[in-house]
């Protein structure tokens, strides 16, 4: 029987739910074999991850997953098998953890000129020492009752185009290929159902290693679109179910969407062709 593979998923050293350990231990009990742990910004909880993962037969493979821009339309991209020890790619996600504070103070006055009561120690309170997002602004909002729902944060406040919205900070996809790349990893562009072909052929040109394939809004009829785009460009493909826990209300993804252990074995072998 082929092993159950997840190659996106969240923990809460960035806007994910769950400690690393739990996530690892709630892939055991759901049967998953394989997880990428894709942190924004991070890459604190693989160590853990995979310290447990050895003990009780979850593989770990390391991940990240970067923001980046092309004009105003915000492209992520997916970095497997990235080397955790690599200082360059640890200075970058620095950098990076440092632009996201800063935007949420932006965030929080702009709410605070709206007249919502809101201060930035209510989100460090909940974000601890993981990188922060917009997220934990939604989820601090809730916990003053500022808003009825997670949702209606976004909705109302702090999505894109909405009165508190802020922009983060973001590289070119060509660079976040090179950060990736040069840390000994594998770059991909994270649910590209977001995006329109034309986008997509542009950044295959600019020589992303490969897309995410299976994603919980992608439709059957796009994973099979997808799945012909890496076969007619020669590209590796990836797929999970970008779990985050919590008030996403999204456990009903995880163990739905996973893929198989071929695709891994194809990502060390370009891994391998790569350093020969």
């Amino acid at each position: 029987m082929d092993r159950k593979v997840d190659l996106h998923m969240h923990t809460n050293h960035s806007d994910g739910f769950y400690p690393p350990a739990e996530l690892v231990r709630k892939a055991k009990n759901t049967g998953i074999d394989v997880i990428s742990i894709t942190d924004h910004d991070n890459l604190s909880a693989i160590e853990e991850a995979a310290k447990l993962g050895d003990e009780i037969g979850v593989e770990v493979i390391p991940g990240v997953e970067i923001s980046s821009d092309i004009g105003d339309r915000e492209v992520h991209i997916l970095g497997y098998f990235v080397e955790t020890d690599n200082e360059e790619l640890e200075r970058y996600l620095a950098f990076f953890r440092e632009e996201r504070f800063k935007r949420a103070i932006r965030i929080v006055r702009k709410l605070n000129t709206l007249g919502l009561s809101i201060a930035i120690d209510d989100v460090t309170s909940i974000a601890k020492n993981s990188a922060i997002g917009r997220p934990h602004i939604a989820q601090a909002m809730h916990e003053k009752k500022l808003v009825s729902s997670y949702y209606e944060a976004f909705n109302k406040y702090i999505g894109n185009g909405c009165p508190a919205y802020e922009k983060k900070v973001h590289i070119s996809p060509q660079s976040a290929f090179k950060i990736i790349n040069d840390a000994g990893g594998l770059s991909f562009i994270a649910h590209p159902g977001y995006m329109p072909e034309s986008l997509l052929k542009e950044l295959i040109e600019e020589g992303v290693d490969g897309i995410e394939v299976l994603h919980p809004s992608h439709s059957p009829q796009q994973v099979k679109f997808y799945k012909g785009i890496v076969g007619e460009y020669f590209l590796l493909e990836s797929g999970g179910s970008d779990f985050h826990g919590g008030k996403r209300e999204d456990e009903n993804n995880f163990g739905r969407y996973y893929t198989n252990y071929s695709i891994v074995e194809a990502m060390r072998t370009r891994l391998l062709k790569n350093t020969a």
